[in-house]
């Protein structure tokens, strides 16, 4: 009887345990924004720029250049290039990094370098890399990278665990970044020429906000290795090379969990004509619907790129369809692409700032995630970005809000079930 008195007892508190376990990784560890944000100035005010550059950290710096690659033909290739340039330093930190082809050939460049002297820093989320082979690690270890995992299983930060690195940041030499939403895997080469390969874009970046983008890779990098990286190797002196007034900035539970969501919805309330918005997944809370319909009262056009039935998260979709009621309802455009996995995050403002990085639009790049994101205010870059974004429309297709409406029961119900986890998506 005593036994299974203990035995009991042992169960319950291991629920307990496994509970409080699971609670602290699906609570954010700050509070979150929770009320709405007043429009006080327009985005093409000087104190909409000064106060994004204030609140989320790192001002905008001018005299950059920034070039968009689509898709994984017109991505991998300068990456490729720029990795086997390199003369002093490497920093690579990436969420999703598999094994395949475009894998091998990562590996190859990077051990090369490495080999050749060149210092190589490879950051890599435990859990998006785990459909990397061992062999892929072991040959660049070997080779002399230093190659470090982000929150690998360990009792002592279970309550971190999910909280996942979603950075996708490239730095060579401290002279020319990478950023986007690329992975490193099967699923991103070619160029979305079927469903088994993904419409995607990256960004190659020069100029004096690469320092920037530099010191953002170094944020995870102390973290987990404990080692500062730093001289001119990392951080030359950057001339201008170009029109682009940009930044880059972070998120991550650990501090400033809530610059991705801030910025969003300080783009948002500033508006005030046209806010574009490519979407791999669009799971807005409560807050940003308001936002977002607020700006649509006071006559701004809303369009959204979502991806359609080929996507990688079927609750996700779900999630995502349960929230456009509103938004359609007041006259928002919002689009399915349907030829393939559509994972572009781009956001486009009153045609003058282009925000693109690593986030999605949901709570899991907001408040769960680790992010990076770039600004770039050129209205040159923005018209480029548009006519890609329209590109993409033309291979979606538009939801009307009595399409919506008109959703049989089954698929309601299963979107509700699915919004109720919305937070964790």
């Amino acid at each position: 009887m005593k036994g299974r008195t203990l035995g009991g007892v042992v169960a319950a508190v291991t629920t307990v345990l496994v509970g409080l376990l699971i609670g602290l990784n699906f609570i954010g560890a700050e509070n979150k924004v929770e009320r709405r944000i007043d429009r006080l100035y327009s985005l093409a005010d000087p104190r909409f720029q000064h106060e994004l550059g204030v609140l989320l950290g790192p001002p905008f710096t001018g005299g950059n250049q920034v070039q968009a690659l689509a898709n994984g033909d017109e991505i991998f290739p300068p990456m490729l290039e720029a990795i086997r340039t390199a003369e002093k330093t490497i920093t690579f930190e990436t969420y999703i990094y598999w094994s395949g082809h475009v894998g091998q050939q990562f590996a190859e460049a990077l051990s090369e370098r490495a080999r050749h002297g060149v210092k190589v820093h490879v950051l890599l989320d435990w859990l998006g890399s785990m459909k990397m082979e061992r062999d892929l690690m072991e040959r660049m270890t070997e080779a002399g990278v230093q190659i470090r995992r982000f929150h690998s299983p360990h009792w002592t930060h279970l309550a971190r665990f999910n909280n996942r690195t979603h950075r996708k940041l490239l730095i060579i030499d401290g002279r020319i970044g990478f950023t986007g939403g690329v992975g490193i895997a099967p699923q991103w080469e070619g160029h979305a020429q079927n469903e088994a390969h993904w419409r995607d874009t990256h960004f190659q970046v020069k100029g004096p906000v690469v320092a920037q983008m530099q010191a953002v890779f170094m944020d995870n990098w102390i973290k987990v290795s404990g080692e500062v990286l730093h001289g001119p190797g990392y951080f030359p002196t950057l001339a201008p090379v170009g029109e682009s007034l940009a930044q880059v900035f972070s998120s991550s539970p650990s501090g400033g969990s809530e610059n991705m969501q801030l910025m969003y919805l300080l783009s948002i309330t500033s508006a005030s004509s046209t806010i574009d918005l490519s979407a791999a997944y669009f799971v807005p809370d409560h807050l940003t619907v308001e936002a977002l319909l607020s700006a649509m009262k006071r006559g701004v056009r809303l369009r959204i790129i979502v991806p359609g039935k080929h996507i990688d998260s079927d609750t996700v979709r779900s999630a995502s369809r349960a929230r456009w009621g509103p938004l359609l309802a007041a006259g928002a455009l919002i689009a399915e692409y349907a030829p393939t996995m559509y994972h572009c995050k781009v956001m486009i403002v009153d045609g003058t700032l282009v925000s693109v990085g690593s986030t999605n639009f949901d709570n899991r790049s907001f408040s769960l995630n680790d992010e990076a994101t770039l600004n770039v205010i050129d209205p040159a870059f923005a018209r480029q970005q548009t006519a890609l974004f329209e590109a993409d429309l033309r291979s979606a297709r538009p939801v009307s809000h009595a399409q919506w409406l008109a959703r049989p029961w089954l698929e309601k119900a299963s979107e509700n079930l699915a919004s109720l986890i919305g937070s964790q998506l």
